[in-house]
C-alpha cells in the first residue's frame, strides 16, 4: 500500500488493473471481486477473463474548474464515476468562465465541488480523508510562461507548495496512483525535434518550466521513498472548447472577431504541437486507469504534429470569415520557437493515439466560440473591469 512501501521497492499491485484490481473472493470458487471498498464489482472465471458490472471509481480531480480538469472530470462523470472537483477559482483569468465550467459539472449527481486552496493542507487532508479517492488527478497549477516573468511568487505557491501538499496527502492515504500535469515547457531551448522523454531537461528558460520540472523531481522522491505511484504528463499546447482566454487560440479568435489586431511573436516564425482537448483527455484517463505502468512515469501527450503558427491563424481567419490585422513582434522572453511531441512512449504504455489535426480541431473551437457568445461577452467584461 502506498505510504508503507520500503524505499526503492516496487509496491505491490502495480501490475494489476486499477479499475479492476482484483482479489479472490472468500465466496464462490473462482469468483473475483474488486477493491475500492466495494464501489465496483467484476466477475471472472479461473482463467482471468472478466466482465465489468457497475464499475464505479472515486476520483479527486484538482483544477476541475480549469480547462483540462473540467474536460477530464466531465468525461469521467459521463462514464459513471464519482468525482470530487477541487479548485480555488483564482482570478488569473476571469472566474466567470471557471464558474460556468463547474456549473456544467454540477449537472451530474456524482460530482462534488470543493472550492478551496491546495496550499491549505488541513482542508485538503480533510477532503481526501472524507472522500477516500482511489486516484488523485492533479491538474491544478498556475499556468502561463509569460505571467511567470511578472508574478514569480504565485508559481512558488501554486506549483511548488500546493504540489508538495498533494504529495504529502497522497502518501498518507491508501490510494492507487497520483496522476499530475507537467508541461512541454520543461524542454526549454532544446533544438532536437521531436521532443522525447529521454531528452535532457536541465535547462528551463522560464520559471513556469522550472516549477514543472521540479514537480517531476518531487514526484520521483515520493515514489522512491514512499512507494507512491506517480504518473507525470507533459502537455503540448492544448486547445479546444471551454479553453483558456490567455492562450493564442482564444486571443486570436477574440481579437479577429472584434476587428482588433493580433500580436504575432517571432514575426510569425513559430511552430507548435497543437493538441486538441479530446485527445488530451483520452491520454489523461488512460494514465488514471491503465495497468502495467511503472511506479514512476513521465510521458508526453501531444498531437505529434509540428504546425506553423501562420497556418493556425489562416484557419481561424477562414472560420471567422475575416482577415486578421497582424502586429508582428519579436520573440518574447521565456518563449521557444518550436514544440513537437514524440508520443511513442505514451502510445506504447497508454494506448494513446491523437486523432485531431488542427484542420478539424480549430473549426470545432470556433463553432463553440460562436455558440457561447453570451459567455464570451461575460469573460470580456471581467477582463475589461479587472
Amino acid at each position: 500500500m502506498p505510504g508503507t512501501a520500503v524505499a526503492g521497492r516496487q509496491p505491490k499491485g502495480y501490475n494489476r488493473p486499477l479499475r479492476v484490481a482484483l482479489k479472490r473472493s472468500t465466496g464462490e470458487p473462482g469468483a473475483i471481486r474488486g477493491r475500492f471498498g466495494g464501489r465496483f464489482c467484476a466477475v471472472a472465471d479461473c482463467q482471468g477473463t472478466f466482465t465489468r458490472e457497475n464499475i464505479v471509481a472515486n476520483y479527486l480531480v484538482t483544477g476541475s474548474a480549469g480547462f483540462i480538469g473540467f474536460h477530464v472530470a466531465k468525461k469521467l462523470l459521463e462514464e459513471g464515476h464519482a468525482i470530487v472537483g477541487y479548485d480555488n477559482l483564482n482570478p488569473y483569468y476571469p472566474p466567470v468562465l471557471k464558474r460556468a465550467r463547474h456549473e456544467r459539472l454540477r449537472e451530474f449527481d456524482r460530482f462534488t465541488p470543493v472550492e478551496a486552496d491546495l496550499c491549505d493542507l488541513e482542508t485538503l487532508g480533510r477532503v481526501v480523508e472524507s472522500h477516500k479517492p482511489d486516484v488523485v488527478c492533479h491538474l491544478a497549477a498556475q499556468a502561463g510562461v509569460r505571467y511567470s516573468l511578472t508574478h514569480p511568487f504565485v508559481y512558488g505557491e501554486s506549483n511548488l507548495h500546493a504540489f508538495l501538499n498533494v504529495l504529502e496527502v497522497c502518501r498518507h492515504a491508501p490510494l492507487d496512483r497520483l496522476v499530475y500535469a507537467s508541461s512541454s515547457s520543461v524542454y526549454g531551448g532544446n533544438r532536437d525535434l521531436p521532443f522525447s522523454e529521454d531528452d535532457p531537461v536541465d535547462h528551463p528558460i522560464s520559471l513556469y518550466a522550472a516549477t514543472k520540472k521540479a514537480n517531476e523531481l518531487m514526484a520521483h522522491v515520493y515514489t522512491h521513498l514512499y512507494g507512491l505511484q506517480t504518473i507525470g504528463l507533459r502537455f503540448f499546447t492544448v486547445y479546444g472548447p471551454w479553453g483558456r482566454p490567455d492562450m493564442a487560440m482564444w486571443l486570436f479568435a477574440d481579437a479577429i472577431s472584434r476587428g482588433r489586431p493580433i500580436k504575432v511573436f517571432n514575426y510569425g516564425k513559430m511552430q507548435r504541437d497543437f493538441t486538441y482537448i479530446d485527445d488530451i483527455v483520452s491520454g489523461v484517463i488512460a494514465a488514471i486507469e491503465r495497468d502495467g505502468l511503472e511506479p514512476y512515469e513521465v510521458l508526453n501527450l501531444g498531437n505529434h504534429r509540428c504546425e506553423e503558427l501562420m497556418h493556425l491563424i489562416e484557419l481561424i481567419e477562414g472560420e471567422l470569415g475575416t482577415e486578421a490585422e497582424k502586429e508582428m513582434l519579436p520573440m518574447q522572453p521565456g518563449d521557444v520557437p518550436a514544440t513537437y511531441a514524440d508520443v511513442e512512449r505514451a502510445r506504447r504504455k497508454l494506448g494513446y493515439e491523437p486523432t485531431t489535426p488542427i484542420d478539424i480541431g480549430v473549426p470545432k473551437f470556433i463553432d463553440w466560440f460562436k455558440a457561447r457568445a453570451d459567455l464570451i461577452e461575460k469573460v470580456r467584461h471581467e477582463q475589461e473591469t479587472d
